[in-house]
């Protein structure tokens, strides 16, 4: 019905003008925020990161040289695990190795391996060095945010601008106020330098001599210097830069290029930068500043604590940094490799047992699907690749996906419970589910989304047999990370990590289907749904399995999957679902976090929005921003504060922490994973102040908020695709505007109101 025809229920259409609080939004836009040190960081995991998802580059000081540490996304060993021998060694092999308490023969075959072997891994590229002694003392070092530059100012006047374009494979560099002899050199990465002591560990990085690469060959000829390097097989990686004199210093541009074969060529380095310097620097800031502008123009937050505030700006420029469609996806460290002489932390592949899933969480709610889809993009294009391991492992029809891949997304092996765990599918079909819901594309939906989920369905179906109590189960489940790798981390009963991830499949599949029409597969998959258990609970909450309850501190937090992020069980769902999640919270806050690493610490943040625990998620996202992270924003997973938070104190880089803070901060301000759409919904009593702009929802809504004083000012809501949107009344009470005609009702508590497509409502007190 029209609201106009509504007013008993205390809707008021009013005319009342917006300018007043859309220009106050619009200030906030373009983030003012700046990274500044007074001097270089002289590691290189404090540098300054630049990047746009196919290449990067980390600004620092090494030896007295200014370096530019510089890498590409697809620079990749990709020699295959010789070790996989699926065909003799599978599923089946491994649960009887279980079974025979022969557990040794699987570590030997599957997780030995990939500690021993350097490859496959990531590679770094190399970097650029300008001998900067003579400059003296620097003044400051700044990365403003709202156009990616990096400036680098010396006391004695000289200053460096440089910046990694947005979307182009190529960097800039310019010095001002230096003589013309400050020219830059080409570092190739060790891998024939001298050995690296204490370095065959996988966490901190193996000797990268151990990838037996012969030495690549560095050309310069006036102001050009060309690195060429030959990895393994026909794969091999150039590096180039070319400067020129300027009136008072050098300007200058670099690019690395990769290519896997001679029958494909690609654009080199040097036709790139060759390409670039014809169009000239200031053409390309250009548009490297228009695309930083959209970016920040996607969405934005105003938080009363600035440490909060600050981290979520890092957050979302470091995503920004690091994804892009067309690209690969964020790998452990993205296009930031380790530049200390040693192959990356964890090879810096993919790991899809929490870190790729993590990494993605900000893009539905802070709008930012355009970098989401490279994942999206990704996965689908090695889905046939997943397909062949499910057959080839797990002897299955249908879908899971190897919990480490490459670039390529062959499987790498490690602790298998996890780098082959039965439902890694699974928790990356919710991604294809968001990117449907936060979208509302049928043609996704149809094509994409269904495919994947009903595909993982499958494979549960023909991988699950009869437990004893009539109840379906895996043949074997695991709990990431619990136990490690020990044949203890195997479970004969079904964990609840495995369990939540199964129900949301079958749950889910039923719900695309009867948006399909399909109602035969959607009642098929509710049957299948039934055949399962219920979770396990206990006196404190979830278990981590009906055999193990939690009882240790524990940095990945897998058995509470079916709470967040799945959503399974939520304060939607009623008081029987509330009670297992302040049980399980609090037994978790009680056991403590001493085996915590830095992204426990956000998801933690995460879990207690969805909780309503405002005060909880500001406290455990401002853990993360003061003790995890490096000055230059970097998780580094161990507590880096001498405070105890965690008995993990080492510092390998790792991003997924990062993004998962960004996405807690959000899940604080806005909600939509029930179908209903929540403002502000775990916000500090104290928060008076507060507001966000352009944060999306479920259903394809554009939302933007402000509180003043501790009270709603104001609503914005622009709907894409049209449709139905469920506001749960943000007011104190029913009594407000919406400005121009709408159709709206009350349901309880909750406002319903009928949206057409690119249609803006505005609700006013």
């Amino acid at each position: 019905m029209k609201a106009k025809t509504i007013c008993l229920l205390a809707i008021v259409i009013s005319l009342w003008s917006c300018k007043s609080e859309r220009n106050e939004m619009e200030l906030d836009r373009l983030p003012k925020y700046k990274l500044e040190f007074d001097k270089l960081a002289n590691s290189w995991d404090e540098a300054i990161p630049l990047g746009n998802g196919t290449v990067g580059a980390l600004v620092w000081e090494n030896d007295g040289k200014l370096r530019l540490s510089l890498d590409r996304a697809d620079l990749w060993d990709l020699r295959p695990m010789e070790n996989l021998d699926f065909a003799n060694y599978g599923f089946d092999w491994v649960q009887e190795q279980w079974e025979k308490d022969t557990y040794k023969n699987v570590q030997d075959r599957y997780d030995v391996p990939y500690d021993q072997l350097p490859a496959p891994s990531k590679i770094p590229g190399g970097a650029l060095e300008f001998d900067v002694k003579a400059l003296g003392e620097v003044a400051s070092v700044k990365l403003n945010l709202d156009s990616a530059i990096c400036e680098v100012k010396w006391k004695n006047g000289a200053i460096l601008k440089t910046f990694v374009h947005a979307t182009e494979p190529l960097g800039w560099y310019t010095f001002e106020n230096v003589s013309g002899d400050l020219n830059p050199s080409i570092i190739p990465p060790a891998y024939v330098s001298v050995k690296q002591e204490g370095a065959n560990d996988p966490v901190t990085g193996q000797d990268l001599r151990r990838l037996n690469y012969d030495g690549g060959r560095v050309t310069q000829k006036d102001h050009i210097i060309t690195y060429d390097q030959k990895g393994w097989s026909d794969f091999k990686f150039q590096v180039h830069t070319q400067w020129k004199p300027t009136p008072k210093g050098i300007q200058g541009s670099w690019s690395i290029s990769s290519q896997t074969s001679d029958k494909v060529p690609n654009e080199t380095a040097e036709q790139v930068v060759t390409k670039a310097l014809q169009s000239g620097m200031a053409s390309s800031m250009e548009s490297h500043k228009a695309w930083w502008n959209s970016f920040w123009n996607q969405s934005t937050i105003k938080v009363p604590d600035p440490v909060l505030q600050n981290q979520w700006y890092m957050e979302m420029y470091k995503l920004g940094s690091a994804a892009r469609q067309g690209a690969p996806p964020i790998s452990l460290q993205s296009v930031w490799t380790a530049d200390n002489g040693k192959l990356p932390p964890w090879k810096g592949d993919y790991h899809h047992d929490l870190n790729t899933q993590l990494s993605y969480w900000p893009t539905y709610s802070g709008n930012h699907l355009d970098l989401e889809q490279g994942f999206i993009d990704w996965l689908t294009q090695y889905k046939p690749t997943f397909k062949k391991y499910t057959k080839d492992f797990y002897g299955t029809n249908g879908l899971n996906v190897p919990g480490v891949t490459t670039l390529t997304g062959d499987p790498m092996g490690g602790w298998i419970q996890y780098s082959f765990g039965p439902t890694v599918g699974a928790w990356l079909g919710q991604h294809f589910y968001l990117h449907w819901r936060y979208t509302m594309d049928r043609d996704f939906l149809k094509n994409e989304a269904y495919p994947w989920i009903k595909e993982v369905a499958i494979h549960f179906n023909e991988l699950s047999v009869l437990g004893e109590d009539g109840k379906r189960k895996l043949p074997l489940s695991s709990s990431p990370e619990i136990h490690n790798n020990s044949r203890e981390a195997w479970f004969a009963d079904i964990t609840n990590f495995d369990l939540a991830l199964i129900k949301w499949t079958y749950s889910h599949a039923a719900e695309l289907a009867l948006e399909l029409g399909l109602k035969k597969e959607a009642d098929q998959w509710k049957a299948s749904l039934k055949e399962w258990p219920d979770y396990a609970v206990n006196e404190h909450g979830l278990m981590f399995s009906p055999s193990l309850p939690f009882n240790e501190s524990h940095r990945h937090f897998s058995h509470l999957m079916a709470i967040h992020p799945l959503g399974l069980i939520d304060p939607a769902n009623g008081s029987k679902d509330m009670e297992i999640i302040e049980k399980t919270i609090a037994h978790l806050d009680a056991t403590g976090s001493s085996q915590w690493v830095g992204y426990s610490f956000s998801w933690l943040g995460n879990l207690k929005a969805r909780a309503f625990d405002g005060e909880g998620a500001a406290k455990a996202l401002k853990d993360f921003a003061t003790s995890f992270v490096l000055p230059n924003s970097f998780h580094v997973n161990g507590d880096q504060s001498g405070t105890g938070k965690s008995n993990f104190t080492y510092r390998p880089f790792t991003l997924e922490g990062n993004f998962a803070f960004a996405a807690g901060l959000q899940e604080m301000l806005i909600q939509s994973h029930t179908g209903t759409l929540r403002l502000f919904p775990a916000i500090p009593a104290d928060w008076k102040n507060v507001g966000f702009s352009k944060l999306r929802t479920e259903g394809a809504f554009l939302v933007s908020a402000q509180k003043q004083d501790g009270k709603l000012k104001w609503v914005k809501i622009v709907s894409e695709k049209g449709g139905e949107i469920r506001l749960y009344n943000p007011f104190s009470n029913k009594e407000f505007s919406i400005k121009d005609e709408v159709n709206a009702q009350w349901d309880g508590d909750i406002l319903i109101i009928e949206t057409q497509p690119g249609q803006e409502i505005w609700l006013k007190p």
